[in-house]
């Protein structure tokens, strides 16, 4: 069970094995080309659009701005006015109208948490003492931990899609959302994008990558870090009209007693994961792989096996072992070109 990104700067912030290698370095230097950049969702998200209209070019992305942040201010629990604030404030007491988009994630979380056995689950958010920030490292202790673990369990988070409603059965219910509302709030961006008119883009956040089209009449290229040694690259993968999403542990962690402690936490204990190191996943829809990097980051050997057998024929896997040898599909050598 995972706890992946959550919605504040401190807990979107992720390991970023994923390395775009073309478009947004040289967008201001290609006169069909335009490139933005802004901290959202706690981490640098990159738009990269290419068309021969400038002001189109603009316009799209600036309402591509819009809507990721609309989504971002849905979905924050640490927003006081936000969605999933009121939701968590109502924990234990009574169901709470959601908009559409809340609904989606929440769904998708759900379906994740039974494909996986539970090693996906969004009620990690009570494991709340946690801090990775360098400057301000701190873990709970094991009283914290053993009294967060009454409130996590994903069958707690009861959806009733035909009246619009979800109920978090246990007062003081907190909810992490940051492993499976990323990558939707990334392609509601693209979704824009597509509708102004842009047929060529690249979105990158944080350590998802999603293409459109084409640069320059080739594919995009994502370069992946290899997560044993982080300042090398592993492969590139190749690709249009796709998706590269990554999950891992080797940048938000601190060490303490001789011990690292990394940000992906198993909710059966809320202490660290011991799984990979880290997991790469492509595919052409989206939908396929949000979520599954966390999945399978936190699962044990049967979950594992579950998890990948929901991904195949519609996504492909590269794992970075903890005992330092890589494991991957068969189709992911298709995408590499190490």
């Amino acid at each position: 069970m995972a706890a992946q990104l959550g919605l504040t700067r401190r807990q979107w912030l992720g390991a970023t094995l994923l390395i775009p290698l073309c478009g947004a370095r040289v967008a201001s230097a290609h006169s069909a080309a335009s490139h933005d950049s802004r901290t959202m969702m706690g981490t640098r998200v990159d738009i990269t659009v290419q068309h021969h209209d400038a002001a189109l070019r603009e316009n799209a992305m600036q309402a591509a701005w819009a809507e990721m942040g609309r989504l971002v201010g849905n979905l924050s629990r640490y927003e006081p006015d936000s969605v999933v604030a009121v939701l968590q404030r109502h924990a234990g007491r009574t169901p709470v109208r959601i908009t559409p988009d809340v609904m989606h994630v929440l769904n998708e979380a759900r379906s994740l948490s039974r494909v996986s056995g539970g090693a996906f689950d969004i009620t990690v958010g009570a494991y709340a003492g946690w801090r990775f920030d360098a400057a301000q490292a701190a873990m709970p202790t094991r009283a914290e931990l053993a009294q967060a673990r009454s409130l996590v369990d994903h069958r707690d988070v009861v959806l009733d899609t035909d009246h619009g409603t979800a109920f978090l059965r246990r007062p003081h219910m907190l909810l992490d959302l940051g492993g499976i509302a990323k990558l939707p709030i990334l392609q509601a961006g693209m979704t824009v994008l597509r509708l102004h008119g842009v047929q060529n883009a690249q979105i990158n956040g944080g350590g998802d990558v999603i293409t459109a089209g084409r640069w320059q009449g080739r594919d995009w290229r994502v370069g992946i870090r290899d997560a044993h040694a982080p300042e090398r690259i592993a492969g590139v993968v190749t690709l249009r009209d796709g998706v590269v999403v990554s999950s891992g542990d080797y940048e938000r962690c601190f060490e303490r007693g001789g011990q690292r402690y990394h940000h992906i936490l198993d909710a059966r204990t809320g202490m660290p994961t011991q799984g990979p190191h880290g997991v790469v996943l492509v595919a052409r829809d989206g939908a396929a792989v949000n979520g599954r990097g966390a999945a399978l980051m936190a699962a044990n050997p049967a979950q594992r096996a579950a998890i990948l057998r929901d991904l195949q024929g519609r996504a492909d896997v590269l794992m970075f072992e903890r005992n330092r040898t890589r494991w991957h599909t068969a189709g992911m050598a298709r995408w590499l070109n190490a």
